[in-house]
């Protein structure tokens, strides 16, 4: 049911085109995945998605599993059919939110709710970011929820340790996301022989910036029977050299034959550096978060609608760009909605800035089967840092 073939692979660094097959539709790889955390693409619809050519959406378990709870979803005849989406689907662990959501809703620090995370060799207990209550998660619960919700791509527990976290610790939390890994791959086997839909786990890759942790995590977690692996653990809050540094460390021990998706990771400039080191799948919120606050990206790098050169600009947010905002919308126009709220604005930009980076891909995997991908993106490169280009 799941089969990934490489289509093609450069000549002169690690990119490669490739086909990953799910029980809803072949991916096309390098793929930029939208991220809809909360069972949606935020201000966008299924159908908005299908007309940018979105071929795979991710969901996220922590907060599907807080509300509206997955009983309810797989009641309602599982994620696909509950939100209207006929196309592959991945929905993450949760493992991120369950330490992030803590730290930035302060729960460490109220007294109301104590502690917000205690980490055994078994789980996580927590308190939800919504009202406080308690739960408990382990590797196997985690797996049995991703069951309910029904992605197609489905993603290991793992403890992704904070960034300023000691080595001895990295060390520690590379070990139980191991150790969860196998657990999770044990239970998702014995649920696989009791449901008819199929369903991919993929491994996730820790260790923090400590290159002999990241090799170490990477030999352990492609050894293991997943159908693709994960990196995990960069792009929060590290320079933009260590973040490379650390996948060309792990790439080199992960399988040619699976799926090397980097969670987390979804600039324009980081995601051409890291195809060219060998990465297949991205996600990110930045393209739908930027929109909401009035950002938009064009060839020649970020800009912000509300500045004052667009008051009265009559120009598309970039020439000869083909997504349904630009076609139809002009800057000024764009500008008024965002100074007003309107939700109108937040979609139409959200429609480019999702577009900017799906084409992107599209051209990506155009050039990685010419041969011409280096060029491509040392030139793409050059031109998105170009500093004070009046467009």
């Amino acid at each position: 049911m799941f089969e990934f073939k490489i289509t093609h692979s450069s000549k002169n660094n690690k990119a490669r085109t490739g086909r990953f097959k799910t029980p809803h539709g072949e991916i096309q790889t390098s793929v930029f995945m939208p991220v809809g955390t909360k069972a949606t693409v935020k201000t966008l619809s299924q159908n908005d998605l299908k007309n940018l050519d979105t071929e795979i959406i991710l969901a996220n378990t922590y907060h599907l599993y807080i509300r509206p709870g997955e009983k309810t979803i797989k009641s309602m005849g599982g994620l696909h059919k509950w939100i209207n989406w006929d196309r592959p689907i991945l929905t993450d662990s949760g493992g991120f939110q369950v330490f992030s959501l803590a730290q930035e809703k302060g729960f460490t620090k109220n007294k109301k709710f104590k502690t917000s995370v205690k980490i055994d060799e078994d789980g996580v207990e927590f308190r939800s970011h919504l009202d406080g209550s308690r739960h408990y998660l382990t590797p196997e619960k985690v797996i049995k929820i991703q069951h309910d919700l029904g992605a197609d791509i489905i993603m290991a527990f793992d403890e992704c340790a904070p960034a300023d976290s000691s080595e001895s610790y990295f060390r520690e939390a590379m070990t139980r996301t191991h150790n969860w890994a196998e657990k999770c791959e044990n239970k998702h086997e014995k649920l696989l022989k009791k449901q008819s839909h199929k369903q991919a786990l993929f491994g996730i890759v820790q260790g923090g910036l400590y290159k002999d942790l990241r090799m170490e995590s990477a030999k352990f977690i492609n050894n293991l029977n997943f159908p693709g692996n994960a990196i995990g653990g960069l792009s929060v809050g590290e320079s933009k050299d260590k973040m490379l540094e650390m996948i060309d460390t792990t790439v080199p021990h992960l399988s040619k034959n699976k799926p090397r998706y980097l969670m987390g990771v979804g600039t324009p400039e980081d995601i051409l550096e890291c195809i060219e080191r060998g990465i297949d799948m991205f996600d990110c919120v930045h393209p739908t978060r930027m929109a909401r606050h009035g950002a938009f990206w064009t060839n020649y790098g970020r800009f912000t609608i509300k500045n004052e050169q667009f008051k009265k600009d009559p120009k598309p947010l970039q020439k000869n760009c083909e997504c349904h905002t630009c076609q139809n919308y002009c800057r000024s126009y764009l500008r008024h909605l965002i100074f007003e709220n309107e939700i109108l604005g937040l979609r139409l930009m959200t429609i480019h800035n999702v577009h900017f980076l799906l084409n992107l891909m599209r051209e990506i995997r155009a050039r990685i089967e010419k041969d011409t991908f280096k060029r491509f993106k040392n030139d793409f490169i050059k031109k998105f840092k170009t500093k004070n280009v009046k467009i």
